[in-house]
């Protein structure tokens, strides 16, 4: 959770190591595979788009989790 005492930290940069930068990429690669079955199944149509921003806006989110180490 977010508080005024966490948030300076939370809004820093966050360089990942080596064992981040695996799991953003695992994260990333089952991403994109969700998103190519997407544009492959579903019709092509704002709905097909809107799956896709999720897709994308789901593994950001996932990786700033790993980034900020579960802070926020």
């Amino acid at each position: 959770m977010i508080t005024p005492e966490n948030l300076h930290e939370v809004m820093q940069y966050h360089a990942p190591d080596s064992i981040q930068v695996s799991r953003f990429n695992n994260i990333r690669e089952a991403a994109e595979h969700l998103a190519l079955v997407i544009l492959n199944e579903a019709p092509k149509c704002a709905d097909q788009q809107a799956a896709i921003r999720k897709v994308r806006e789901a593994m950001m989110t996932a990786n700033a989790a790993i980034a900020t180490n579960g802070v926020a």
